[in-house]
């Protein structure tokens, strides 16, 4: 049996919990991954899920801001909630899921800082804080490789608020100047992901030239029409467990549901 499972940016858990049990309902992965989950830990609306049989839930939560969560129907064993940069922001949290051989899996859940709006780090706080946690990353990908990469294999995935491709943004000339698609970004992105060789699996099976978006903006009156949108989202996995990867899915049509995140999920299907 696979071992299926979601990354979705919800903003905020709370607000949006039906939505996530719409997914749940619809596509029953095994596992769900949430960032931007805006929710303390005591606060988070863990019966819902457990009401719907994913009663493993490990979150690194905090009230107002950022938070990620991990929602599993398999055995679940929480690794780490790692803190970046000083800033006592809750943006990762890594979990061992078994798969239904026994091969377990490490899951890293991120939520990379989206950076505001001056691409220059001297003039933005926020900007710089983008830029050093992904230093950050790739530093803690190199020193303690064991924890994030075990032998049986591990993914990252989440909102890394990065659009790397050309042909992951409406317009690669209009938002070379634009955070999330500056080089500084994609190149500091591109260096995370030589880190450890991860393969970018939702890429290696929706190739460019093919445009593929997982963000649209609120500020547009008709997202679907105007199609302005930004690949943010991501599931990387390291090259000994990417052959099993062999479904993915970016389900476009949930940024039209009822007050609807400005993310879409994404599924991967693992043959473990």
């Amino acid at each position: 049996m696979p071992l299926t499972i979601a990354t979705w940016n919800i903003n905020s858990v709370r607000l949006r919990q039906d939505l996530v049990a719409k997914l749940i309902s619809e596509h029953a992965p095994d596992v769900v991954c949430l960032q931007e989950t805006k929710c303390p830990n005591d606060a988070f609306p863990t019966k819902i899920f457990e009401k719907l049989g994913y009663g493993q839930i490990a979150i690194n939560g905090q009230k107002g801001y950022h938070g990620v969560a991990v929602l599993s129907r398999r055995p679940l064993q929480e690794v780490v909630a790692r803190p970046f940069c000083d800033m006592g922001d809750s943006r990762h949290i890594a979990v061992d899921v078994q798969g239904s051989t026994g091969r377990s899996v490490r899951i890293h859940n991120f939520y990379v800082p989206a950076g505001g709006d001056e691409p220059d780090p001297a003039i933005n706080p926020k900007f710089d804080h983008k830029l050093r946690f992904l230093d950050e990353m790739i530093a803690w990908f190199g020193a303690d490789t064991p924890t994030v990469a075990p032998a049986d294999g591990a993914i990252i995935l989440g909102d890394l608020n990065i659009a790397p491709l050309e042909e992951d943004v409406w317009s690669h000339k209009k938002l070379l100047k634009v955070v999330s698609h500056t080089p500084v970004e994609t190149d500091g992105l591109e260096r995370v992901r030589k880190a450890l060789d991860w393969v970018d699996v939702v890429r290696r099976d929706i190739p460019p030239p093919e445009k593929l978006y997982t963000w649209w903006s609120y500020r547009s009156k008709d997202w679907d029409a105007a199609d302005k949108g930004r690949r943010l989202d991501h599931v990387w996995l390291t090259p000994g467990l990417s052959d099993a990867c062999d479904k993915v899915e970016v389900l476009r049509e949930a940024r039209g549901w009822d007050r609807p995140s400005d993310h879409v999920p994404i599924i991967v299907r693992l043959d473990i």
